[in-house]
Parts: C-alpha cells; sequence; structure tokens
C-alpha cells in the first residue's frame, strides 16, 4: 500500500509550498493537504476520525506554530481514536536537544526531520513509510 495522503502542518507558508513542490516531484503521495493552522488540521482530523477513506497516512508536523505548537498538537492528536493508523514525521528547524529528546514522549512520532526537507530524507521517510503501511 502507498501513502496516499499526507497533511503538511505548518504555519509557515512558504516552507508549505517548498515541501509541497519536493513531495510532489518526489511522487510522495498522491495528494496533499496543507494546514497553515493546526487547530484546523486538529478540526478536520477530528470529523473524518471514523472514515478511512478521509483520514492521512502521513502528516508531516512542524513544532514552532503559533497558536498550537507541535507538542500541543500532538496532545490533542493522541486524543482522538481513528479509524486507521497515522504515521507522523516531526519536520521542524529546531535543533534543540530539548526537543529531540521529548519525541520519545510521543511513541506516535515515527522520525524527526530537521529542515530543509530534501529529496534524500524523503526517500528516508518513504522507507519508514513502506515498513508501516
Amino acid at each position: 500500500m502507498k501513502n496516499k495522503t499526507t497533511y503538511l502542518i505548518d504555519d509557515d507558508k512558504l516552507s508549505i509550498k517548498l515541501m509541497s513542490m519536493l513531495i510532489s516531484k518526489n511522487n510522495f503521495c498522491e495528494e496533499i493537504i496543507s494546514f497553515h493552522n493546526p487547530l484546523t488540521a486538529l478540526e478536520e482530523l477530528k470529523i473524518n476520525a471514523s472514515d478511512p477513506s478521509r483520514l492521512p497516512d502521513v502528516i508531516l508536523l512542524d513544532l514552532n506554530m503559533p497558536l498550537l505548537d507541535g507538542w500541543q498538537f500532538l496532545d490533542e492528536f493522541q486524543l482522538i481514536s481513528f479509524a486507521k493508523k497515522i504515521i507522523v514525521f516531526i519536520v521542524s528547524s529546531s535543533i534543540d536537544p530539548y526537543d529531540l529528546e521529548k519525541t520519545k514522549d510521543y511513541p506516535i512520532i515515527k522520525s524527526y526531520i530537521i529542515k530543509p526537507l530534501t529529496s534524500e530524507k524523503l526517500k528516508k521517510t518513504s522507507v519508514l513509510i513502506e515498513n508501516e503501511i
């Protein structure tokens, strides 16, 4: 099974644009759905939680966002019961050892990717996904 739908959650519109272009160029998934506001992404996930065809296979999540940071998003995300497994990757510019260590508190995080996202990093991510889906 292939990664059909990927959610990009990042408040930086340029980051979303660049990641979307890279994802498309590398055939990472069939559909990219972008969210500049993590609250909107959470609402979408809650609405579709029981319908696997409307849920993403993968979420690429930024950490440093206003309103709701990536950690707060994950706290809320874990409270939702989904009809299928969703694989979460952190994609952040943070190299803070605290952030890297904190990923251990969230078993749903598959990997921590330091920005910028590159074709090579995306290929490694695809391999991790293939082992999970």
